[in-house]
């Protein structure tokens, strides 16, 4: 499906409950007390016709979809809720490529993201709030992202894989990812600032 395709669709979703579109689409939300913490993504992929997929490759062949929770404020406001992973780091991979052939790259320069209203932790309701494209047309969000990812080049090569910190990085951090504190995975990660950018909020 091309990507106009997909916007134009998850479109015709946006202030439409997701949890009432888990069971029509048969996606698991709660298996007893353990919530499967992706099940809104994997609604939108179910919805566009597509199997539930986590590659690091764009997962739509030339575009990436994500989705996002955001949260109300004090005054009622929409707001990002918290970072969006963006793609693994494998430290052999970043150190022998360039940010332009970079799975970073490819996923952030042709990407649909959307945005659902977290209520709270049951996700009894869900509401998509906004479909947001992003292709990292921005001269200026394109050179941050690309140093972003160039420090955490500089950091591997001279400190190694376990220096990288969630402090580095503007727009783009590399954190830890995985089950509790002492995982050793890495993922890039969407800065909320730089999501609110994404979402144009």
């Amino acid at each position: 499906m091309e990507r106009d395709q997909a916007v134009a669709k998850l479109r015709k979703l946006e202030g439409h409950d997701l949890r009432e579109l888990a069971g029509k689409y048969q996606v698991t939300v709660w298996r007893g007390d353990k919530k499967n913490k992706g099940w809104a993504g994997h609604v939108l992929e179910r919805y566009l016709g597509l199997p539930i997929n986590s590659a690091q490759s764009p997962n739509f062949g030339s575009w990436e979809l994500k989705i996002v929770p955001l949260k109300r404020n004090s005054r009622g406001d929409l707001q990002v809720k918290e970072t969006m992973a963006i793609t693994m780091i494998d430290a052999y991979n970043v150190l022998q490529t360039p940010f332009e052939q970079s799975h970073l790259f490819s996923k952030l320069r042709k990407a649909v993201v959307c945005a659902r209203v977290f209520e709270s932790q049951k996700d009894e309701r869900s509401l998509l709030a906004r479909v947001s494209t992003f292709n990292l047309d921005d001269p200026k969000i394109l050179n941050q992202v690309k140093a972003d990812y160039e420090l955490v080049r500089a950091t591997i090569a001279t400190k190694g894989f376990d220096a990288l910190t969630g402090a580095m990085g503007v727009l783009v951090q590399p954190r830890t990812k995985g089950p509790g504190h002492g995982s050793k995975s890495r993922a890039f990660y969407a800065r909320t600032r730089f999501v609110a950018t994404i979402l144009g909020l």
